[in-house]
């Protein structure tokens, strides 16, 4: 695991110029909590594991990418110390293997039905990039599904919601709620952990929840009030 180091001493992440690598609404969505000002920088790069490569390893890779394409698409982004590159890239793991975007209608029946009534692991890789310096996280939570049915996997499927989310699911989906529970931060399960972009804020969020979800509140006030009326708290 990778620390995020104290990148600027002088420059917080909302006095500067930001740059999501991400086409992800949920990501912007998360982002825009932080209450700061930023671009969408979308990073089109080969996401497909290479051969030999760990989990972890295609996470670091991919993430590296998006930080890169998306400073070579700003000219300033590698000269400026003022400008900030987020990229990301969220996972689920299951029995050791990757369940990454399915591809059709029969892989996410396959990976909900694998992930049905199972805890599995909701990996994010989270890069910063400040001029020619990254920090780089990997952040998890692990999730418990629950016991839902085939007619309901059906019903979601049909909705064409998962065909953009790893792993087949989104937490927040109201209709289909897959999750039991989530051990970990929250965000991390939607593709944004807060809790460790925070840490680049002069005045992080004051959030006031008695019940912590990770380390930080603000990942409980953002959960519930930015993705989801449900709520998804361990227990």
């Amino acid at each position: 695991m990778w620390e995020i180091p104290n990148l600027s001493h002088t420059v917080s992440i909302s006095q500067s110029k930001i740059i999501l690598a991400s086409a992800s609404p949920r990501r912007r969505e998360l982002l825009a909590q932080l209450g700061v000002i930023f671009a969408v920088h979308p990073s089109d790069v080969n996401e497909d594991p290479l051969p030999n490569e760990t989990p972890l390893e295609t996470q670091q890779r991919i993430t590296r990418n998006k930080a890169a394409v998306a400073a070579q698409n700003d000219a300033n982004a590698d000269a400026d110390t003022g400008t900030w590159i987020i990229a990301a890239d969220t996972t689920v793991l299951i029995d050791g293997e990757m369940l990454n975007k399915p591809v059709d209608t029969a892989e996410a029946w396959a990976m909900l039905r694998r992930l049905r009534g199972r805890v599995h692991q909701v990996q994010t890789c989270l890069v910063v990039r400040q001029a020619d310096t990254e920090a780089i996280h990997i952040v998890k939570s692990q999730v418990l599904m629950r016991h839902y049915s085939d007619a309901e996997i059906e019903a979601y499927i049909a909705s064409g919601d998962p065909f953009d989310k790893a792993g087949s699911y989104a937490v927040q989906h109201l209709n289909f709620s897959p999750v039991a529970q989530i051990s970990g931060c929250p965000l991390n399960v939607i593709g944004l952990p807060l809790c460790k972009l925070r840490q680049f804020q002069q005045q992080p969020f004051s959030c006031g929840v008695g019940n912590v979800l990770c380390v930080d509140h603000e990942c409980a006030k953002t959960f519930r009030t930015a993705a989801t009326s449900n709520d998804y708290c361990p227990k």
